[in-house]
């Protein structure tokens, strides 16, 4: 059934014309029209545009109508102006390094793998700290252990010859969502539904005071994608599909996070970083760290928006992005960002006229051809000048100085790495700070909170989608019912990023100053009012006003979040939820769902269960905000006012799903609720019965008689459905499911988390030769037809680093659901692989071929080996049309 829908008008404020919040100046207009501007000699190129301080409304940056459209990367003219005093004092300091002085201030090891002493001992420009690391590795390190760590580093670092100070960049992306304790923001989608630059500015400058508190001097927020596919397990991090709100975001939150200022950062300020510089939400099929195919028009138009906001703030650093940029089609050949000349250094540094610091991913260098994690000339040349080496920072830095001295690398690179790096440092005023714990707001247990704000926050962010009947706002004397595993954990309203890398392993003991969503519902409505029963087991919804079904998804973080080749059908991600509304729904009693997600999902079944429908996003640890806005009160002021930054999916396989995404000849932009589409309170937004349609097997044409067409993907970061990892040996030959932690143990063979590609991506299996022993990867649930991929001549593809070399005979195997399986001998194979370092196999698929029943396979991946071996594996997938890559290898050879 067709959806009727009517959006509110957007406000004044939120809506006004302005260049996206970023002005062109003076002649910048004439120069984008076709035949340059006037008064120019004909036949002269037109100048390229400028951009610069936005144009404003209430004092902060607008949101424009449209953009006009670029034609060239634009110079931005940045609020923060060079320093003639500083570049004199920067040379003479350059001037005066060694080489090994200077190659030392562009290497950022991790805080677990580096100590003040070798800050000092090599001369270390900058530290960083992961998500989930914390100073000893204590989850609940105060505000005093992160200030002893921070001093000691800088202790350190003024210690040494040239007394440079050390800065400290760390993953503040919603909050300071590493420090236990600290208030936490909603994640960037829900800030972007607000539809409030003004809003963005206070979080960033909020955000400054808590880092402060706890001696850091760097952010490496904001995140800038223009996100185009929601499958991508980053969307939440992405402000909008719209590069206009980015792009006025972009602007504000660097204001906010640098406090100002026209040579310096303000006084309360700390370095804020763009990132990921450039494309990293528009890669096929929301894969992360893959391949952006767009135009070059398209990076300037729609990627490049938030850049230009922030670099017009003053942004001193952006991070280069992990994907890649290539276009065969179009002549686009850059690869891997990190490695593109063209992108950091034509681009960034000189058409757009960026005069701070271009700082690696986590070792991201590892992922540019011909690189390792440790060597990466190339990285350094395009135009690097921190490099992030979190663990093999030592192996870098003699690596690197070898290239210097082999003029690999050109000493002029170096001092003009070096001098970004110093001048980022004067701008932020170090080089005259007193240590850490010394600063203003070091300590301050009143600057890590933020909780009105972040309340106000969560309530201008959530979405009304459906309100039947207007049962909401509820009233404030309503007796209600609430059920759904997510009204009452902290873990998933904050989401990723969040204490933990991937925002798991958190109860709600780890949010002292938090509020659930059913916490602030008891707030509101007293605690005798508010029932709560997970499950919904047993209960009668009669004997309430309402029920409220709090429902979501789990968290993730980078790559662990991506859907692939899976459908955007929301109860393929937590089957027990739509349980839980068929449990409560029809009872007679109305049903409000809130939805706590990082993304649009297609949640048809759960808009039919409910009579009204509310998007908290990911709303950190302010949940009250939700109930502020359920229950009319005091605090509800004008109820609703979020409007959706993405499109909605009308159907589970509607993805890309933007304006812009649609090419001549597809179907139309047809989502169930357009971008900024959001009811107020009396509107009812009635949407009828929808479609609950979805496909069982994903999205993509993976097997049966046809040809396969996507990759199977089998272990990406973490298992991906419908496959779990499995350790097996005498000890339990039925297996041993390999925790969420990464770990496994028999006997016979120990399983780890491990670094292969990036961080967390893989599992180190060590057999120690007691017996023979096998790692795989399997469908509990039986086999798959996967007949399309022997049909597509495709190839098992994965990434390992060998440890230690198998002592014993060792295989690689496909099973169709043992005893019926097949396989091929992998010793020489992983024997001759370099130890310690990655290689990617591809092992043809028609190697199992004809013992294995393609039309029946249940483990896709299994390795077994009879003695002594260790290696790491990530990344496993079939591939269609891998087989016939130059580097597969050869089925003959593998017997």
């Amino acid at each position: 059934m067709r959806t009727v829908i009517t959006p509110r008008p957007p406000s004044r404020r939120r809506l006004l014309s302005a260049l996206a919040g970023l002005a062109l100046l003076p002649g910048a207009a004439a120069a984008a029209a076709p035949g340059g501007p006037p008064g120019k000699p004909e036949g002269k190129p037109p100048a390229r545009p400028v951009v610069g301080r936005p144009d404003t409304d209430h004092g902060c940056a607008r949101i424009d109508k449209r953009l006009p459209t670029l034609p060239d990367w634009p110079a931005v003219k940045s609020e923060i102006k060079r320093n003639p005093a500083d570049e004199k004092r920067v040379a003479k300091i350059v001037a005066g390094m060694t080489l090994a002085e200077k190659v030392g201030q562009m290497t950022q090891p991790e805080i677990s793998a580096i100590t003040p002493e070798e800050v000092a001992q090599y001369g270390i420009g900058s530290v960083l700290n992961g998500g989930g690391s914390w100073p000893g590795r204590d989850k609940h390190a105060s505000p005093q252990d992160w200030l002893a760590l921070a001093d000691a580093y800088w202790q350190a670092s003024v210690s040494t010859r040239t007394k440079i100070p050390v800065i400290w960049g760390i993953d503040a992306v919603h909050g300071h969502n590493n420090v236990f304790g600290a208030t936490l923001f909603p994640h960037n989608i829900g800030l972007g539904a607000a539809h409030d630059p003004c809003l963005l500015r206070d979080i960033g400058a909020a955000t400054a005071a808590q880092i402060r508190a706890t001696g850091q001097d760097w952010a490496f927020a904001p995140t800038l994608a223009v996100v185009r596919d929601d499958r991508w397990g980053r969307t939440y991090e992405g402000y909008s599909e719209d590069p206009r709100i980015t792009r006025a975001y972009g602007y504000e939150v660097v204001r906010g996070l640098q406090d100002g200022g026209s040579h310096r950062l303000g006084d309360r300020g700390v370095i804020a970083t763009a990132k990921h510089f450039i494309g990293d939400g528009g890669t096929l099929n929301g894969q992360d760290q893959g391949v952006d195919p767009s135009s070059e028009a398209d990076m300037i138009n729609i990627h490049g928006q938030g850049y230009y906001g922030a670099l017009a703030a003053g942004a001193q650093t952006v991070m280069a992005s992990f994907n890649s940029w290539t276009n065969e089609d179009l002549g686009i050949t850059e690869g891997k960002v990190h490695g593109s000349r063209k992108l950091l250094t034509e681009v960034l540094k000189q058409k757009m006229g960026f005069d701070g610091v271009v700082v690696s991913d986590w070792n991201g260098i590892g992922q540019v051809a011909g690189c390792t994690n440790s060597n990466c000339a190339r990285a350094i040349n395009a135009g690097i000048d921190v490099v992030m080496v979190p663990n093999d920072w030592k192996a870098f830095i003699s690596t690197t100085i070898a290239q210097v001295e082999a003029g690999e690398i050109p000493m002029s690179r170096i001092d003009d790495a070096v001098t970004r790096i110093l001048r980022v440092k004067l701008r932020a005023g170090l080089f005259d700070a007193r240590k850490p714990s010394a600063r203003p707001g070091a300590g301050s247990a009143k600057a890590l909170q933020a909780r009105a704000l972040a309340r106000k926050a969560v309530r201008e962010s959530q979405v009304l989608l459906k309100n039947n009947r207007k049962v909401l706002p509820l009233s404030p004397r309503s007796k209600v019912l609430v059920v759904g595993k997510s009204a009452d954990s902290m873990q998933n309203q904050t989401g990723g990023w969040t204490l933990t890398w991937q925002g798991t392993g958190n109860t709600n003991a780890d949010f002292p100053n938090g509020t659930t969503i059913l916490g602030g519902l008891r707030e509101v409505l007293g605690t005798d009012n508010v029932a709560f029963s997970e499950s919904a087991d047993g209960v009668d919804p009669s004997r309430y006003d309402a029920v409220i079904a709090v429902i979501g998804e789990t968290p993730y973080a980078e790559g662990v979040g991506d859907l692939g080749r899976r459908s955007l059908e929301a109860a393929a991600l937590y089957p027990g939820d739509l349980a839980v509304l068929g449990k409560v729904a029809g009872k007679g009693t109305p049903v409000v769902t809130v939805y706590v997600t990082g993304r649009p999902l297609h949640v048809n079944k759960e808009l039919n269960r409910s009579d009204a429908f509310v998007v908290a996003w990911l709303p950190g640890t302010e949940g009250g905000g939700v109930a502020d806005l359920l229950v009319r009160s005091r605090d509800s002021g004008p109820g609703y006012t979020g409007t959706l930054s993405y499109s909605w999916p009308r159907s589970a396989c509607q993805s890309p799903l933007n304006p812009s995404t649609q090419k001549q000849g597809e179907e139309s932009y047809d989502p169930l609720f357009p971008s900024g589409y959001g009811l107020r309170y009396g509107q009812t937004g009635s949407v009828g019965t929808l479609d609950e349609t979805s496909p069982g097997s994903g999205c993509s044409g993976t097997g049966g008689g046809g040809t396969a067409t996507e990759d199977l993907e089998v272990y990406n970061r973490q298992d991906v459905a419908p496959y779990k990892s499995y350790i097996g040996s005498a000890e339990n030959w039925g297996g041993t499911e390999i925790g969420v932690d990464g770990e496994a143990t028999h006997s016979e063979i120990a399983v780890v988390p491990s670094d292969v590609a990036v961080q967390g991506d893989g599992l180190k299996a060590t057999w120690n030769g007691a017996g023979a022993a096998q790692l795989y990867m399997q469908d509990p649930a039986g086999g798959s037809d996967l007949r399309g991929y022997l049909n597509a001549d495709a190839a098992l593809v994965f990434d390992t680093i060998v440890h230690q070399p198998p002592a014993a005979r060792t295989v690689i195997s496909a099973h169709c659901v043992y005893p019926c399986f097949a396989e091929v001998v992998a010793t020489s194979l992983f024997q001759n692989l370099p130890a310690g370092t990655k290689a990617t196999v591809k092992i043809p698929v028609s190697c199992f071929s004809p013992n294995l029943d393609f039309e029946n396979v249940n483990t896709p991946f299994l390795v077994y080996t009879d003695g002594a071996f260790s290696a790491s594996f990530a990344n496993v997938r079939w591939v269609p049309g891998a087989a016939g890559d130059a580097d597969a290898r050869s089925c003959a050879d593998l017997t």
